[in-house]
């Protein structure tokens, strides 16, 4: 395209209006006012964070759940509310989030706590100080501050996998060392096994309440978008059964709210592309279709090489089985690539927890399945087909080495 033709699309791009009334709406990020179909759980966390306004410290809690069942969301609301009360009566309150998935600011021990740092207006630099010493600067502003703090670790299981139970470990102890402060920590998870792994003393130290959130139903997440939609589109632009297929493909992905907004979001986007008036069916079914392909992508190519030799033994063997595979023939062929890869090989059980952490991701189906006294196992499928399988290999045959 020359540059006059593009400045011409660009033009006309501005004059042409847009299906979108406010598309932030459909962003993930976004807190609308009224939360639908979590009045329990907004309740329950309200409860055990209230005696923060007496000025008690509340239970350290964690929050379960899959993803897009409104963890997030509803600590924000809570934690926002308040905060403004604690603001309106000047109570010694202060709410801090971090999400752990964050690159350079939750990857390590250090760098946590010296984000943590910076929320008190204190710079740590990024490295070259002790941990111990990043502690107890830490230590200092905590007690020059004189508050009750809640801490909310948004997708704490990543920072532990990064940084080990040593992190939990001293920040639960922390309480002990203050005298005028305390820290209240709230751990958000979509790993509903994620506390079966820590240190039985990390555990102990935690004496957590936990809060599960399940996942919507087709119903609960055609409410969301019809709420979200009216906010995010100008009037009588989504044609009749779009909302209600976007609620039905989000249920059968474990009732995830938030692929349902994503969905609705990128349908909305490709309609404008095509320069259509409305969005329809075909433009949701295009949108899935990206969405799924770009995220497991997206996903797979970040995983470390342990998850590659792993997936690559299921593909490898679906190519050749009809039937179900399980975890052992899975183990086997997995054991035969590390050798091959010159990568150290993992004990059964943790290759059963990557393909029960690839379930969850949506990469595959792994079933758990009793087979009485000779124990369990999983069985498992491919949940994807056809051409993104064989883009899919390519990418892990390049991880691997094998190209």
């Amino acid at each position: 395209m020359t540059e006059k033709g593009l400045v011409d699309y660009f033009e006309k791009f501005l004059t042409k209006k847009s299906l979108f009334r406010n598309k932030i709406a459909l962003q993930a990020n976004y807190t609308p006012d009224n939360i639908l179909h979590r009045d329990e759980q907004i309740q329950q966390l309200a409860n055990i964070l209230a005696p923060c306004l007496r000025g008690d410290k509340p239970s350290n809690i964690f929050i379960y759940g899959k993803t897009g069942t409104g963890k997030t969301l509803v600590a924000k609301h809570v934690s926002g509310q308040l905060t403004k009360i604690a603001e309106e009566r000047d109570l010694p309150i202060k709410i801090l989030y971090i999400n752990c998935k964050l690159k350079k600011i939750a990857d390590t021990e250090y760098r946590l706590v010296a984000q943590l740092a910076r929320e008190f207006g204190t710079m740590i630099p990024p490295t070259g100080l002790p941990t111990d010493e990043v502690y107890n600067i830490f230590y200092r502003i905590l007690e020059k501050e004189n508050k009750e703090i809640i801490l909310i670790l948004d997708e704490i299981d990543q920072l532990i996998g990064k940084a080990g139970n040593d992190i939990l470990y001293n920040l639960t102890r922390i309480n002990a060392e203050l005298k005028k402060t305390q820290i209240t920590l709230v751990g958000i998870s979509n790993d509903l096994m994620f506390t079966d792994h820590l240190d039985p003393r990390v555990k102990s130290s935690l004496s957590e309440e936990e809060l599960v959130f399940p996942p919507y139903n087709a119903l609960q997440i055609q409410k969301i978008l019809k709420q979200r939609a009216s906010e995010s589109f100008r009037d009588d632009v989504l044609a009749q059964g779009v909302v209600e297929k976007c609620a039905a493909f989000a249920a059968r992905e474990h009732g995830d709210a938030r692929r349902a907004l994503q969905l609705l979001r990128v349908a909305g986007e490709l309609a404008e592309r095509e320069g259509e008036e409305a969005i329809h069916l075909k433009h949701l079914d295009s949108a899935e279709e990206k969405i799924e392909r770009d995220r497991i992508i997206d996903i797979i190519t970040t995983q470390p090489k342990q998850y590659h030799a792993t997936l690559y033994s299921v593909f490898s063997i679906s190519q050749n089985k009809k039937e179900q595979i399980f975890t052992g023939e899975v183990y086997e062929l997995y054991k035969k690539i590390c050798k091959r890869t010159d990568l150290r090989p993992l004990t059964q059980r943790r290759i059963s927890d990557i393909l029960a952490e690839m379930d969850m991701l949506g990469i595959i189906n792994a079933k758990v399945i009793s087979k009485g006294r000779y124990g369990r196992t999983r069985e498992i499928s491919l949940s994807t087909t056809g051409a993104i399988n064989q883009r899919i290999k390519k990418i892990i045959e390049d991880q691997l080495g094998f190209a």
